[in-house]
């Protein structure tokens, strides 16, 4: 557009006035709307779109006071393109919106019908919709039926496709008025599109990081390495920046660079290539092999958009919004316009790519990662530590990394992980459930856990060496919430329970073990779990308005729906059952002491279990210790154990656990001989015959539970099949 005359600046009252004289009075445009598109676009950069509405609505009042019922009528044709055009921005701006409702009823009051239906709004939800079904991709599908989901499977150009996908599904999504809105506020909050962009981009980043660093050798870490080298050759190819930023950032990462034993691994042709795209991308001299390279792009494709966004924000902080005293900075609004409509117009051009939805989900729920810089170097040393004791260097980012992704970290979206995790599942078992009966096998799940950067929960299993798709959900569910720090938005008032029949925990399946205060119990929901598990549960407390804390009625398990019944009259203790018992406790230490292993066992020298493992099965030996006197009843341990080997063989970058280590001070401070002369204590034989008849009904009690158990979840399998069977003939 050139601005001819505007060149030398105007106000907005004349740019307004230009506007609305370019409507004929049939409403079509006389010569070119760029000038209206700059002012409706880029006015915020001034005034809020309620003020300049506000403006409108004064020249209508005085047209109606000089009887100009052409002008009214073109001020009317005016807004009516307004609304049609720029629509969104009246579905987030309430100012706006009732703005434009007392503008309708001044039209209104003063009998001018055809101008009161000339700013009807609605057709806005309308066109709302029919943009949502425009900024859908229509790929080209996979002509294959069924897919590998394995990473190791995967091919190099598969994988870029895919990710291409995503990228520009999210690009698609950035509306002008997002862009507009970073302009003004220099950062993307409440942009949710540009949010999940940038989440994207640094998902994407420690996908690729947490890929390489969970191989256990260097040469498979090398493998991957170079796995992720010709990804980056194929995201070039097909001209997609952005997220070849994201991968070789991940590969050029300091916690990767670091990694001298696997670099002796990577094939010195795949060195070559990853220093080009490093050079590519390099902010030196603003980017300008980027720019270079982009500018030689033709047809589709997808920009670095922090790089853009920079210029954006150089332009916007450079040059004032008035050349003078309300006179408007038209080379700037027009540069700025310029800048962003270009962004848009790269959205339209749909790119030609084989897609496979399952392979697609599979990747959403691998890039729902919310990972810190220290946990990813956590790994990093685990891998390879360092060989010399001088204190580690501090965790820098990749050069080649835009400084706009820095400091953003979406919380995570309970609704959107169910979602991914629903559709993960479905393409699991549309790819490995072959006799479609609902399982699919041991084996073939841990292959599909290995494809993930992250590892799991220990998982329960209906049917050995089967996996139901109940049991995958939960399983998917409850790691995601476990290691994206997912608060519930519902959580659980648990309060240190005694329970005088056997109970099992709801979060682990493990028998809760004890004398007394056993366990915690919710006062809401009714679920039982082991103190270190009350931490670790993830289903949303489900408040009972009919039950109360002390009674009776059966706690519901959420991943296998079987109700498992607590002992009678279990106790709650109060403040000051609380206050007896630190009374008791009196002249004891608490020592702290971190540990980062997965897994806590809890041993108890007086009524605990020794050494016992909170599996994932209910059939594990539980072995009563015997009985000890007061004296060594005084040593509580809650101890780390080391867990069996991972589905995954990454390192696992969990919460730091604490246990608590009692020690009785006057026992220490006794003299030598009288610590001696107490630790000679025997157990007398008629409280070992009763622990012994206690441990042995307990065991009873452990089998018929199991049994009602099992018995319980056939029959809600026979339930499922029937349902599926009536469902399929009544269709």
């Amino acid at each position: 557009m050139p601005l001819g005359q505007l060149n030398k600046g105007i106000t907005m009252d004349e740019l307004l006035d230009i506007c609305i004289e370019s409507f004929d009075s049939d409403g079509n445009l006389c010569g070119n709307n760029e000038q209206l598109q700059l002012l409706l676009t880029m006015h915020r950069l001034f005034m809020s779109s309620a003020d300049l509405l506000h403006k409108v609505r004064d020249l209508y009042q005085e047209a109606l006071r000089m009887s100009s019922s052409l002008l009214c009528l073109k001020i009317c044709y005016f807004v009516r393109y307004w609304i049609t055009e720029l629509w969104m921005i009246f579905r987030i701006d309430k100012s706006l919106l009732e703005a434009m409702e007392d503008f309708r009823l001044l039209a209104q009051a003063h009998g001018q019908e055809i101008h009161w239906l000339l700013m009807d709004m609605n057709q806005i939800s309308s066109w709302e919709w029919s943009w949502k079904i425009s900024k859908r991709i229509m790929a080209t599908s996979s002509k294959k039926q069924k897919v590998s989901l394995l990473f190791d499977h995967l091919e190099p150009e598969e994988l870029a496709e895919q990710l291409t996908y995503l990228e520009f599904k999210s690009f698609r999504r950035i509306s002008f008025l997002d862009y507009q809105n970073y302009i003004v506020h220099s950062c993307v909050k409440e942009n949710p599109a540009m949010e999940r962009s940038i989440a994207l981009c640094n998902g994407i980043s420690q996908w690729v990081q947490l890929m390489v660093l969970s191989r256990p050798t260097p040469q498979l870490r090398a493998e991957v390495f170079t796995k992720f080298i010709h990804v980056a050759q194929k995201l070039y190819q097909l001209q997609n920046f952005n997220t070849l930023m994201a991968v070789t950032g991940g590969l050029c990462h300091s916690s990767i660079f670091r990694l001298k034993e696997t670099s002796m691994h990577v094939p010195h042709e795949a060195n070559k290539v990853l220093n080009e795209m490093t050079e590519l991308l390099s902010s030196c001299r603003n980017y300008d092999n980027y720019r270079r390279a982009w500018s030689e792009c033709s047809s589709f494709k997808i920009p670095i958009l922090g790089v853009h966004l920079k210029d954006l924000i150089s332009l916007h902080e450079a040059k004032p919004n008035y050349l003078e005293d309300k006179i408007l900075n038209m080379p700037k609004l027009y540069a700025l316009y310029v800048h962003i409509n270009d962004l848009i117009q790269l959205q339209q051009l749909v790119p030609c790519l084989d897609v496979n939805k399952d392979l697609v989900h599979l990747l959403t729920l691998s890039l729902d990662l919310f990972y810190t810089e220290d946990e990813i170097y956590e790994l990093s040393y685990a891998r390879e530590p360092r060989i010399h004791r001088a204190p580690p260097a501090t965790p820098s980012k990749s050069p080649v990394l835009a400084d706009w992704t820095s400091g953003v970290a979406p919380k995570p979206d309970p609704k959107i992980i169910s979602k991914h995790v629903q559709r993960m599942v479905d393409s699991v078992f549309k790819n490995y459930d072959h006799d479609q009966d609902g399982y699919i096998s041991q084996e073939e799940f841990e292959k599909i856990a290995a494809s993930f950067p992250f590892s799991f929960c220990v998982m329960k299993k209906d049917r050995e060496g089967l996996v139901s798709r109940e049991e995958i959900t939960a399983y998917f569910m409850r790691a995601n919430s476990m290691y994206s720090k997912l608060g519930l938005g519902f959580p659980h008032n648990f309060q240190e329970t005694t329970y005088l029949r056997p109970t099992f925990c709801d979060n682990c399946a493990g028998f809760l073990w004890g004398v007394i205060k056993q366990g915690y119990r919710c006062k809401d929901c009714g679920m039982n779990c082991h103190k270190q598990c009350k931490d670790l549960v993830v289903f949303e407390c489900k408040k009972r308005y009919k039950s109360t804390a002390g009674d009776h009625s059966p706690s519901y398990d959420p991943t296998t729906g079987v109700k498992s019944h607590e002992g009678e009259g279990s106790f709650t203790f109060s403040k000051e059952d609380s206050a007896e018992h630190h009374d008791e406790n009196k002249g004891r230490a608490i020592v702290l002491v971190g540990s980062s292993l997965p897994k806590l066992s809890v041993k108890h020298k007086g009524t605990q279990t020794d050494d016992c493992l909170y599996g994932d099965s209910l059939s594990m030996p539980f072995i009563l210790s015997s009985p000890r006197r007061k004296s060594e009843q005084d040593s509580v341990h809650l101890m780390a154990t080391s867990s069996p080997p991972s589905l995954c063989s990454s390192p696992l970058p969990v919460q730091k656990r604490a246990y608590v280590k009692w020690e009785n001070k006057n026992s220490i401070d006794k003299p030598k001989e009288e610590g001696q002369h107490c630790t000679s204590t025997h157990v007398e034989p008629d409280q070992e015959r009763n622990l012994r008849a206690e441990n042995e009904a307990l065991t009873i009690h452990l089998k018929d539970a199991q049994r009602r158990i099992e018995a319980l979840q056939t029959e809600l399998r026979k339930l499922q099949v029937q349902d599926t069977m009536d469902l399929k003939d009544y269709s």
